[in-house]
Parts: C-alpha cells; sequence; structure tokens
C-alpha cells in the first residue's frame, strides 16, 4: 500500500522479482530501492524464491540493507510505524532458510532484535512479524553456534514471556523452547530458572486440568521442562508444580490407558525420578501405592517387550522401555531404603519377586544381542540397569547372570576400547545427550556388582577366564589419570573417584580369594606399580582419604603376595608408598581427655571421623597386611621407625580400658614383628617401658617376644 504502482505490477512473478533484483542493485536513491524490495518480500511472502533466487536477494543486498530497515525509524508516509522493521525481519526470514546464511554472525547479533519483537504488544498489522521472527529463530537454532548464542542473549527469557502472554505464535515460542532446552537444557535453567519454572507452572496446571488427550500431548512437552533437581525442590514453586505432576500422573497412570497414553506418561514419571529420586512421592498409603504401581508398569512393559522380542518391536520401544529402567532402578532403592522407607516390607518383597522376573527378561535379551547391534545405547541403557540389579541383589538370577558375565566383560571391554569414559563429559551434557551419544563407560555401572561376585568361587572364576583382571588394570589406570586431570579442590564424590574405590574392592577380593592368581598374572605387578605411584600423591588431600584407604590396604595386602618383585626392593617409589600407608594408619587415632576421668582416651581423628565407617576396615585390613609385610622387606622397619616411636609414647599416656581389644590386637600384631625384625626397633619398645604397657595392655604376645629376645 505505501507504494502502490509497483505493488500491483501485473505480469510473470519471477520476470518482476528479477526487475526488482535489478533496481535494488542499480537503485538511485532509497525510494526506488523500498520500492523494488515491497515487491521482493512480497514474493518472499507468497513462497515464490527458491534457493538460486534466494542467494541472488542477498548478493543484491546483503545484510547492510536489512540492518538499516530494522534500525530505521521514520516509516514512508501513510504507512504503520513498523513498516521497514517489517521488510527487515523478512528479508532476514529469507536468508535464514539457508542454513550457511542462519549462522552468520550478522544473524546472530540480531537476536536482541528478534526478542524485542517477541517482548513487544502484537497488533493484527504486526503478526507477520512474528512470524518472520520465529522463522529466523528457528534457523539459528538449528546451527552450530546458535543455541549458545540464544541462551546468552535471553532468548529463553522471551520465549517463556511470549508462551505465558499466549499472543500470536506463542505455540511456536513453545517450540523453540524446547528444542532450546533439548540441546542446552543445564545453560538454559542456570540462566533462566525463574522464567522456565513459570513456564513449567502454566504447563503442569494444564496438565492437571486437562480431561481430553491434550494431558498426554502435555507429558510429552512436559519431558523437556524437567530440571535437574535443585530449581524444582528448593523453591515453592517447584515444589508446587512437583505435586501438580503428582495428582495429574497418579489420576493417569492409576486408569486403563492404551499405549499410545501410557507410554508419555512413564516417560514424563523417569523423567521426574531422573531429576528428584522419589522426593516428589508423598509418604503415606497414597504415595507406596503409586511408587509400587510405577514399579509394577515399569516391569511389565519391560517384560512384554522384551521376553519374546521383534527387532521391529523392541525398536519402536527402546525409549519407553528405558524410561522403564529408570522406574525399575528407583524400585531397587527403594526396596533397600531402611530410613524413612515408602513402602512397607510386604510391598518391598512383592516388588523385589516382580523386579526379579522383569531383570530375567532384560538377561534374556542381552543373551540375543549381535555384534553389530553393541554400539546401540538401549544395549548399554540394559546393561546399566542390570548392573544396578547385580549391585544390589546377589542371591537371585545367579546362574543367569553367570551365563551373562562373558558377554558382560566383552562388551565393557569393546566400549572400553573404543572412546573416552563418559565421565569426561560435564553432567549436563550427559543429560542432554544421553540416547543420541553412546557412553564408554559401562564398566563403572558393572563394578559393584563385580565386587560382590568375586567373593564367590564361580562368578570369580568366570570373570578371571574372561580377562576382567587385565581389563580392570587398564580401567584403573585411566581412571586415576581422569581423577589427578580433575582439580584438587574438595569436591562431592565423582564417579570418577566412586570406579576407582570399587575397582579397589574388586582387586582386593581377588588378592584374598585368589594368591596365586596374583602371584603369576603380570597384570598384578602392573597394578602394584600403579599403586606404589598413586598414594604418596593423593594422602595429603583429606577429601580423598576414602580412596586413599582403598589404595593403601591394597597396596599393603598385594606386596604381602609380591614381597619378592624388584618394585619392593627398598626402591624410591617403594619407600614413598609405605611412608604414606604407614602415615595413613598412623594417623587414624589420637589421645584426648576422657571426660569421665582426668585421663586419656584413645579416639578416631578429626580427620577420619566423618569417614571412619567406610575405612575403618580397611585400616584393620592395613594394619594386618603391614604387619604381614615386615618379615619379607628387610628395609621395612627402618622406614617404620617414626610411628613406632610415636605409638610407644602414646599407648603409656592412654588409659588403658579406652583402646578396645580389636585395637589392641592390631596394635600388637604390627609391634611383635617390628621386635622380631628389627633390634633398633626392639630398642625403641623397651626405652618407652614396653614391657609394662604390654602388660597393661594384656599384649601377651609382645611381652613374650620382648623377654625373648
Amino acid at each position: 500500500p505505501c507504494f502502490p504502482a509497483m505493488a500491483s505490477d501485473p505480469g510473470d512473478g519471477h520476470a518482476t522479482l528479477k526487475r526488482c533484483l535489478g533496481v535494488l542493485k542499480d537503485a538511485r536513491n532509497d525510494s526506488e530501492q523500498f520500492a523494488a524490495l515491497l515487491l521482493v518480500t512480497k514474493a518472499v511472502r507468497a513462497g515464490e524464491v527458491d534457493a538460486k533466487t534466494r542467494r541472488q536477494i542477498f548478493d543484491a543486498i546483503g545484510f547492510t540493507f536489512p540492518t538499516r530497515l530494522l534500525l530505521s525509524r521514520q516509516p514512508p508516509a501513510g504507512c504503520p510505524p513498523h513498516t521497514f522493521r517489517a521488510l527487515g525481519l523478512t528479508l532476514l526470514a529469507c536468508f535464514c532458510t539457508d542454513p550457511e546464511l542462519a549462522g552468520h554472525s550478522q544473524i546472530l547479533n540480531k537476536i536482541p532484535t528478534f526478542n524485542d519483537v517477541l517482548l513487544s504488544p502484537c497488533d493484527p498489522d504486526s503478526t507477520s512479524m512474528v512470524d518472520d521472527v520465529y522463522q529466523c529463530l528457528s534457523a539459528v537454532l538449528a546451527t552450530a553456534r546458535g543455541p549458545r548464542e540464544l541462551v546468552t542473549k535471553g532468548t529463553v527469557s522471551a520465549l517463556c514471556q511470549a508462551y505465558l502472554n499466549g499472543g500470536h505464535g506463542s505455540d511456536r515460542a513453545l517450540t523453540l523452547l524446547v528444542g532450546l532446552l533439548a540441546i542446552a537444557e543445564a545453560k538454559c535453567w542456570q540462566k533462566d530458572a525463574p522464567q522456565l519454572l513459570a513456564v513449567l507452572s502454566k504447563l503442569s496446571s494444564d496438565f492437571l486440568k486437562a480431561e481430553d488427550m491434550t494431558k498426554f500431548e502435555l507429558c510429552e512437552v512436559l519431558l523437556h521442562f524437567i530440571p535437574l533437581s535443585p530449581p524444582l525442590t528448593e523453591s515453592s514453586q517447584g515444589s508446587e508444580c512437583l505435586c501438580r505432576l503428582y495428582k495429574g500422573l497418579a489420576d493417569v497412570l492409576g486408569s486403563k490407558l492404551s499405549q499410545s497414553q501410557r507410554d508419555p506418561a512413564l516417560k514424563l514419571t523417569a523423567s521426574l525420578v531422573q531429576a528428584c529420586g522419589a522426593e516428589w512421592i508423598p509418604a503415606g498409603s497414597a504415595g507406596s501405592k503409586f511408587l509400587a504401581l510405577l514399579v509394577n508398569l515399569a516391569c511389565v512393559e519391560v517384560r512384554l517387550t522384551l521376553e519374546e522380542p521383534d527387532p521391529f518391536e523392541v525398536e519402536g520401544k527402546k525409549e519407553v522401555v528405558t524410561a522403564c529402567y529408570v522406574l525399575m532402578e528407583m524400585g531397587i532403592q527403594e526396596c533397600l531404603r531402611e530410613e524413612n522407607p515408602l513402602l512397607e516390607n510386604v510391598q518391598k518383597l512383592q516388588l523385589m519377586r516382580i523386579m526379579e522376573e522383569a531383570f530375567g527378561a532384560v538377561i534374556f535379551y542381552l543373551r540375543q544381542v549381535k555384534q553389530e547391534e553393541l554400539q546401540d545405547p538401549f544395549i548399554f541403557a540394559s546393561v546399566r540397569v542390570l548392573g544396578a540389579w547385580m549391585a544390589e541383589e546377589t542371591s537371585s538370577l545367579k546362574q543367569e547372570i553367570c551365563e551373562l558375565l562373558p558377554f558382560l566383560v566383552d562388551y565393557a571391554r569393546k566400549l572400553f576400547k573404543e572412546g573416552s569414559p563418559a565421565v569426561n563429559l560435564p553432567q549436563a551434557e550427559l543429560v542432554s545427550t544421553e540416547g543420541s551419544a553412546l557412553p564408554h563407560d559401562a564398566l563403572r555401572f558393572l563394578l559393584p556388582g563385580f565386587c560382590h561376585l568375586t567373593a564367590e568361587d564361580r562368578p570369580r572364576d568366570i570373570l578371571i577366564s574372561e580377562g576382567a583382571p587385565a581389563l580392570l588394570c587398564e580401567y584403573f589406570l585411566q581412571q586415576w589419570e581422569v581423577l589427578t586431570s580433575e582439580s584438587t579442590a574438595p569436591t562431592p564424590l565423582t564417579s570418577t573417584e566412586m570406579s576407582l574405590q570399587t575397582t579397589c574392592g574388586v582387586f582386593l577380593n581377588l588378592v584374598v580369594t585368589a594368591p596365586d592368581l596374583v602371584r603369576r598374572d603380570k597384570t598384578f605387578s602392573s597394578l602394584m606399580e600403579v599403586l606404589l605411584k598413586s598414594l604418596p600423591l593423593l594422602l595429603p588431600q583429606e577429601h580423598h582419604l576414602v580412596l586413599a584407604a582403598n589404595i593403601a590396604t591394597l597396596g599393603l595386602m598385594m606386596a604381602r603376595i609380591l614381597a619378592g618383585s624388584a618394585a619392593l626392593q627398598g626402591t624410591p617409589s617403594a619407600k614413598e608408598f609405605f611412608g604414606a600407608a604407614i602415615r595413613f594408619l598412623s594417623e587414624a587415632h589420637t589421645a584426648q581427655a576422657e571426660p569421665s576421668s582426668d585421663g586419656l582416651a584413645l579416639a578416631v581423628s578429626g580427620a577420619y571421623v566423618s569417614a571412619w565407617d567406610a575405612v575403618g576396615e580397611l585400616w584393620f585390613l592395613g594394619m594386618q597386611a603391614l604387619a604381614g609385610c615386615i618379615p619379607l622387606l628387610p628395609w621395612l622397619p627402618h622406614a617404620a621407625l617414626p610411628w613406632l616411636q610415636g605409638l610407644s609414647q602414646l599407648l603409656p599416656r592412654l588409659a588403658p580400658a579406652s583402646v578396645d581389644l580389636e585395637l589392641v590386637t592390631a596394635f600388637q600384631a604390627v609391634l611383635v614383628e617390628l621386635a622380631r625384625a628389627s633390634e633398633q626397633c626392639r630398642d625403641v619398645i623397651l626405652s618407652h617401658h614396653g614391657m609394662e604397657w604390654a602388660n597393661l595392655y594384656g599384649m601377651a604376645a609382645l611381652e613374650q617376644c620382648l623377654a625373648e629376645q
């Protein structure tokens, strides 16, 4: 309407477009350019522009002219105020249909302008501007740099507001939010949690109220708006969302549903469990029934899909079965929970029986897997959930698990050899890419089960025959490298550290139950060398105390078996290791005032108190192993002299009744071996009135040893 003569130009559309492109190139003034642009944008909006013509338009005007249009505040006479801006946006939307142009910095730096349009009041004349902005944003989202730029430049907040306002194109705002969250969930929530919570609040309200198929469509959308726990559990708005989602899902899953209705509800439930565990399920009868129902439904789904696997049917059900795995894993945890349990004991027993049948189906499915299918993330999910069962339930399905062990070891080995572990990825990326990128750290999930199995003869023999010790040694070394590359600041226990601890547990079982294997398999000589170097680096850091306890104890127990190896013949690394191990053992206890008397009592040291449940048993094993090493390593008594002097000074100061019998036995075992192996050590004990306090503590073997010599 602003340029009627040109706007009504008759004739062939493509011919007119070509004439306009010529005018754009040769225009003598802005008026001619704007007139030509009007026809170009009209053709663009009518969908008459193919890829070649689009490129011709871009070559004719580039980004400069649309940028001028966006900045212009003076519309042509008789035109609406946003005329130039609308023209500019239409051209940019046209350019954005070319992926190369959509990722151009000149498009990315217009993101704030796109946001402004979404947040501006939309009258009937400006709907095309909003449509063009959504087209631009959709194209930007599909580029490599786009998602990061959209998050940092405030598009998440703008989209949330556009959706909540419910104006023109608000459904497209929701679609874009879903796309952004699928790619950059953690960054979105980190920057715009309040706005995303407001959207989640509306969606959860709509979900609770809906009485038709909308309810199940909303399940699919809500999946993407469930963040990792804090925003949901640490705010009243988040808690209200969880409450509405619980009520809605309890209503849905308690009804008779078709497959197409049940699947999205199960997937939404699984995403809530991944984010919040079982915290969103209320305590009490209704909550326990709902939880039992979830695990029941998940187990039924797994059995139906995997017991008689039709390849085509399984392929279509992988996503929902993976969601069911999440619910089964929660079921295992809740059945084992003793403090404030959601489930009653009868429910726990019932669910364990039902889950046993479902895990039987998982094992059956994994036994059918072909080599060419090993890259499938669904296989990884199946192995992971089976690992959770093996970690906790050691008595059931033992025969079936033993038969599957060769596959599990082979699968874990193949994944380990093929790439870096999933633990190297930031947690946020893990969550957002799970299911598309195949993680490689299957061993992390199998280790707790292997730890149980190596304590039993038959599964241990299978694991050894399948080469598990060599694989675990390589894995330990790689995880150690990952740990030492991480920050030295105290952090929550990482999966890397947990994996190292559990691997030590597996090796400890092998050292105790298969010492001949440790002697003859070179794997253990290699592991010994790694342990000698690891402990001195680890021990100064108090936040790694549990791992240090595992490595110290494992190293001492292996040294007793491998005492003849060259690495332990007084080498610098051996001396450093034993110095660190003795430090770990010696610093575990201290003297402190006894409230009931004026004397001193022996107590666990402050740095060890919080970890004593995890390290106490290892400390006693370490003391026993150290006593066993002393007669085998002639240089060791001298290395233990400083500790011996400290202990010989400490024991006379304590009230003997404050030292329990188990501790007395542990100290005596080491003291006797030191006194037998070294005249110097014997003299140190005697010079501190050793005969007297040995008698006071009931250390008969030490008394006898000192008297004999």
